[in-house]
């Protein structure tokens, strides 16, 4: 997962550590509250993230305080920093973890973005709780020499690779 460190529309706040982004958004999420806000917070996390203390403390104040305006989305592409999920720190079973935790949780394949749409349109899923959406995605989907591969979790491509990456995801260099 990059850090953004640009001005992005509509991203408000990028971590530079992990564990960081949830935390933040509960924050956010529960002066929206207080405040009577129409808006709702979104944070997006890596799976890898989710082996961080600070994230189970923020989904533990979310769901105490009813934040029904926070949505989590877990980019759960089952590979983070030191290798795969499952051996570095098990997750599973996620979905159920989330929910022992008291949010409404959902598993969609992060690579349709219909059905990414139709469930983030539809929240929240539960009043008086936060939303979890579990989106499984394969990390350098499409691209033959990124798919899948731990490597890419460090490594930019060359104008070489961005050009074949390109052609293999139907654009143009």
């Amino acid at each position: 997962m990059n850090h953004v460190s640009h001005k992005v529309p509509g991203v408000e706040f990028s971590t530079g550590s992990l564990g960081h982004g949830l935390p933040f958004g509960v924050g956010k999420a529960l002066a929206g509250k207080r405040q009577q806000a129409p808006w709702r917070t979104f944070v997006l996390l890596s799976d890898g993230e989710m082996d961080e203390g600070s994230n189970w403390e923020a989904l533990l104040q979310a769901a105490h305080h009813g934040l029904d305006n926070l949505v989590a989305i877990i980019d759960h592409n089952k590979i983070q920093s030191l290798g795969d999920v499952a051996a570095v720190l098990s997750l599973a079973p996620l979905r159920e973890k989330l929910e022992a935790f008291n949010w409404s949780t959902r598993e969609v394949d992060g690579h349709d973005v219909a059905a990414l749409s139709s469930a983030l349109n539809s929240v929240p899923w539960n009043r008086g709780k936060p939303s979890c959406l579990i989106a499984h995605t394969v990390k350098g989907k499409g691209v033959d020499f990124m798919e899948n591969s731990l490597l890419w979790h460090y490594r930019s491509p060359d104008a070489n690779q961005i050009a074949s990456a390109l052609k293999q995801l139907g654009g143009t260099a």
